[in-house]
């Protein structure tokens, strides 16, 4: 694996169907051209993800939303237009551009234009359309630097862009659009529902029939057990979960609960959407010290981005396929 900051290199890796892992404002991508199976098809591989789990599509910014699918209704151009370049997935009716493979062969893709400086050159440069879901194996956690990337993927990538810590740190919002009658919200992430709402002047519901990528009932889990707990929990829950326990909280929650001197613990910063920047890299950084349970503070207020907080950490605690 080549490392460095050559966006001509890495667009000339995707051009003949390579793979590149490449930072944008929520985490970084494993990209591939997604008008191309056979390189849409490493990706699935080289993160061991389901073939019919989608892809999200990123586009440059300015392309035209009709060139990559069909039907596209105004609540959609409304919210491009608000939120492009940004933290934002819609799902529409996919364009005959995108490959199925891209989609798990779903009707429906996810499109969204990254705000990352040097993912928007590479989009600009390579001239197509890339698939990218996080850079990372497959249901673990999400990396927010090239460092991470680096320690997951190794050389089953051929170059990785290091544009440094990702300024969001939890994955794009996606909302479905494809039934443009009734908008859903899939996944939270860096636009709020309150954001969304506003531009669409109505609420936002919710489906689960619409293949979306990080909505399985356990994703972006550490090694360790994560346990999900109201902040008032913590110390109740950190009692009955046996040895090798970490906390992980806001500072201010840690500061006012009863904890064990010798608990170890990660204190994340009070503001959610610090917050939000450190969570990737702190279950990373227990994972590292080999505890075998974290207990972790859900958000008493989810509104904004602590939503997406509260949701990564309720997917972590989820069941997983060994049963831990």
């Amino acid at each position: 694996m080549q490392r460095g900051t050559d966006t001509t290199l890495a667009a000339s890796v995707l051009a003949r169907g390579g793979l590149v892992a490449f930072p944008t404002e929520t985490v970084y991508g494993l990209g591939a051209d997604a008008t191309r199976p056979e390189a849409i098809a490493k990706v699935f591989a080289v993160k061991g993800r389901p073939a019919a789990h989608p892809l999200i599509v990123h586009v440059a910014p300015g392309a035209a939303l009709d060139e990559y699918a069909r039907d596209v209704p105004a609540s959609a151009r409304a919210l491009a237009s608000a939120f492009w370049p940004g933290p934002l997935t819609i799902i529409l009716k996919r364009g005959k551009r995108i490959a199925a493979e891209a989609t798990g062969g779903s009707e429906t893709v996810g499109l969204r234009v990254p705000s990352h400086p040097m993912a928007i050159e590479l989009l600009v440069k390579v001239g197509v359309p890339i698939a990218a879901p996080s850079a990372n194996r497959f249901g673990r956690v999400s990396p927010t630097t090239a460092d991470h990337v680096a320690a997951d993927l190794g050389d089953d990538i051929e170059y990785l862009l290091d544009g440094g810590a990702c300024s969001v740190g939890v994955e794009s919002t996606i909302v479905d659009l494809s039934d443009a009658s009734a908008p859903a919200l899939l996944r939270p992430g860096g636009v709020s529902r309150a954001e969304l709402e506003r531009v669409l002047a109505q609420p936002l519901g919710a489906r689960t029939s619409t293949p979306a990528p990080g909505t399985l009932p356990s994703h972006y889990a550490p090694r360790a057990r994560v346990i999900a707990v109201a902040p008032d929990q913590l110390a109740s829950a950190a009692r009955a979960a046996g040895a090798r326990v970490a906390i992980l909280a806001p500072h201010s929650v840690i500061a006012g609960a009863k904890l064990p001197p010798d608990l170890a613990r990660i204190a994340l910063p009070d503001a959610p959407d610090a917050e939000a920047r450190a969570l990737y890299a702190a279950l990373r950084e227990l994972d590292a010290r080999g505890v075998d349970t974290i207990i972790a503070a859900l958000p008493a207020d989810t509104s904004g981005v602590a939503e997406a907080i509260a949701d990564r950490l309720r997917r972590a605690a989820g069941p997983r396929e060994d049963g831990t």
